[in-house]
């Protein structure tokens, strides 16, 4: 099969071909149809904090049909249409109990999205309902990460939300807060190029990061956020959330930033917030981003802003670390 293989911080991706998986017991092989490139896997080839091992094929947030099935999978078929939790566990501990392989102290990841086919724990596959594309169903990764987090913030109904971050993690806690009842969402980030597509996700105010911030989010709101979820991963952005919050309130933070933070945690003490950190997902995160899309709430269709053949992916890559118009570019290896 074609893959892509990461060389190695500063060099670009490499097209390569690979033997084709076969699925271990319990493990099944999908033929991938669509694979969303992440900025954590810009991140995480940048050479800047956690790094793919050399000789990786990224890509986590896949969804394909399934074309081979190990030993003792029972509950899928070839043919069926699913995405999965790119990760697997060991089965039998307290969180793989819980469907939260995140946690396993044996988890091992199953990346390779960016490939003609992709291994996947069988326990961790979803499948796809008929009326959802292989585009959707890339979705799910990056929405099960959302709802996590907007389920960790445990917004009261009606809720005030500020959402720090335009991109697509960002645009995604708007889709989760407006599901899960927050009242009024307001959302900043540096530049305006997505202030239409966090309105179609659901919130009510853009407001452009800039000076005074805190006093034009409680402007656009009418009132300080009860809830300020942070989404780039950037310095200086959870003093901004803090600083934002209303007394009592809470900031999520979902942001992956690996240099120092200047922090003055008094500045939240005497707030009284709860600072909650995210990361990941549960299974049950996954199934919900499915049933949301199946029931209709299908605004994530508008991240998707291109779709890529494999061959496109190096040099698209390269172009997604510096400015782009682009706010989820999909993988399509058989393009």
């Amino acid at each position: 099969m074609r893959t892509v293989i990461f060389k190695g911080p500063g060099q670009p991706l490499a097209i390569e071909r690979g033997a084709d998986p076969v699925p271990g017991a319990g493990h099944v092989v999908l033929k991938v149809g669509r694979c969303g490139i992440c900025r954590s896997d810009l991140h995480m080839s940048s050479g800047e904090g956690p790094m793919f091992p050399l000789g990786t094929a990224p890509g986590h947030e896949y969804a394909g049909e399934i074309v081979a099935l190990g030993r003792d999978v029972g509950h899928l078929k070839i043919g069926d249409r699913v995405t999965a939790l790119p990760m697997t566990g060991c089965g039998v501990c307290e969180a793989c109990r819980a469907e939260e392989p995140y946690w396993c102290t044996q988890t091992a990841l199953m990346i390779g999205g960016f490939s003609e086919f992709v291994a996947a724990d069988a326990r961790y596959v979803v499948k796809l309902p008929a009326a959802l594309t292989l585009s959707d169903g890339a979705l799910v990764e990056p929405l099960a990460a959302a709802r996590q987090a907007v389920r960790l913030a445990e917004l009261p109904q009606g809720a005030k939300v500020l959402v720090i971050g335009a991109g697509p993690m960002g645009l995604a806690a708007v889709y989760w807060a407006r599901l899960m009842g927050a009242g009024s969402i307001a959302v900043t980030a540096r530049s305006t190029r997505n202030a239409a597509l966090a309105e179609a996700m659901g919130a009510a105010a853009f407001v452009q990061h800039g000076e005074g911030l805190a006093a034009r989010v409680a402007d656009a709101l009418k009132g300080s956020p009860d809830i300020v979820i942070e989404c780039v991963g950037s310095v200086g952005l959870v003093p901004e959330a803090i600083d934002c919050v209303r007394p009592r309130g809470t900031v999520l933070v979902t942001g992956l930033c690996f240099h120092p933070e200047p922090i003055v945690f008094g500045l939240a003490a005497v707030k009284q917030l709860r600072v909650q950190f995210s990361i990941a997902y549960a299974l049950e995160d996954f199934r919900a981003a499915v049933e949301a899309l199946d029931r209709g709430e299908l605004a994530p269709r508008v991240l998707v802003t291109d779709t890529i053949a494999l061959d496109a992916l190096p040099a698209t890559f390269e172009a997604l670390r510096g400015p782009s118009p682009h706010c989820k570019v999909h993988v399509d290896p058989w393009a």
